[in-house]
């Protein structure tokens, strides 16, 4: 039965619980770190990090791209970001402080079609993997540029998105019309509910993003009500990937948690609920290869109407290298350096030696809101 909450005459809400809520129980099992495979795949693409780096400025540009392929994950770079608004986006990011709204006039430049194309053959040329983030706006003008220069995946991502999105003004996007006609897997997202994942399955996708990016600075709760709890977003996700596996006989589609993940106990958790693989924003962002120079901010902190997000000073004091943060080895025990080491152990003092058998771990609540 669905836990519901009476909160008035006539109305119920469902309770709802983040990954601060539960727990992970270990088994009479314990393997060494050592034997524990974090590896992932998706489509045809495998890597050795469960992780996808978040499409902001502030993490990835095409240099940090290439190290983080390098390490195991993948970079998603954004393809309306302003590596494909200025030639040289170095000199703009240099102007970047607290201040939102010199960051909307930053991005007040419009995409450049031609540096779109052109920052797809950079990321090729440097034998990086391509994967490039377009909004549900404005995927139908951007993505035959991105197409044509050979994106090895497409990422279709707003704050909240449907598989079919109606607009005032011309028809809005069909994403499974639009996907039904591309060579490349797509993933798309954020949802933070069952019927939505499954809506969004049925499109096609490769792949579907559980979230909106939720950090210390967001303020999407905030501005527009919306709230993503993680753990049970998760878990409902998995259960309509469940249903999607018997509709179609099979199909797999991939689930990437992005929200208010920061150690890798969060990662860890994540991955427990039903997670193929984690998007880090922040968590990335104090390295000291990171293009945002010790801050953070993703796509909505720039918008030019309702921005959600405020930029996140981080620092650059004692600034590691991205393989301290991922992969260690690190000496600082907050849980918030080298990541991916501390999931690979905590799979293993849990019995489990692949990601796919993680997703079985026992969860315990530890917290009733």
């Amino acid at each position: 039965m669905p836990d519901t909450v009476e909160i008035g005459l006539g109305r119920s809400a469902r309770r709802g619980y983040g990954l601060d809520d539960v727990a992970l129980v270990p088994t009479r099992r314990t393997r060494g770190s050592g034997v524990v495979s974090t590896a992932w795949q998706i489509d045809a693409h495998g890597f050795e990090l469960p992780l996808v780096a978040a499409p902001s400025d502030a993490v990835v540009s095409p240099g940090s791209a290439a190290e983080i392929e390098r390490l195991g994950g993948l970079a998603v770079l954004d393809g309306e970001g302003l590596w494909t608004r200025y030639r040289d986006p170095e000199a703009e990011l240099a102007k970047v402080d607290s201040d939102g709204a010199a960051l909307q006039r930053i991005y007040s430049t419009p995409v450049s079609p031609e540096l779109l194309r052109q920052r797809v053959a950079e990321l090729r040329d440097a034998g990086t993997r391509v994967a490039v983030r377009l909004s549900p706006q404005h995927t139908a003008e951007l993505a035959p540029h991105v197409l044509a220069q050979g994106v090895d995946l497409l990422v279709i991502q707003g704050t909240v998105i449907s598989a079919e999105h109606v607009a005032r003004s011309g028809p809005g996007l069909n994403l499974k019309t639009f996907i039904a006609d591309l060579d490349v897997p797509v993933v798309v997202g954020g949802c933070s509910n069952y019927q939505t994942a499954l809506h969004l399955m049925r499109t096609g996708a490769a792949g579907v993003i559980i979230g909106y990016g939720a950090h210390l600075g967001s303020t999407t709760h905030s501005v527009l009500g919306i709230d993503v709890p993680m753990a049970t977003a998760l878990i409902d996700a998995a259960a309509a990937r469940r249903e999607h596996l018997d509709e179609t006989g099979g199909r797999y589609v991939h689930l990437l948690a992005y929200g208010d993940l920061s150690t890798g106990g969060d990662i860890a958790k994540a991955l427990a609920c039903g997670a193929d693989a984690v998007m880090l924003g922040d968590a990335l962002a104090t390295a000291a290869e990171a293009p945002g120079r010790g801050r953070y901010w993703d796509a909505t902190a720039a918008h030019p109407r309702v921005p959600r997000s405020a930029i996140t000073d981080i620092g650059l004091a004692d600034a590691p290298t991205l393989e301290e943060l991922l992969v260690g080895p690190t000496a600082d025990p907050s849980g918030e350096r080298n990541l991916f080491g501390a999931v690979r152990r905590v799979m293993g003092k849990c019995g489990y030696s692949s990601v796919k058998e993680f997703q079985k771990v026992e969860l315990l609540l530890t917290s009733r809101s």
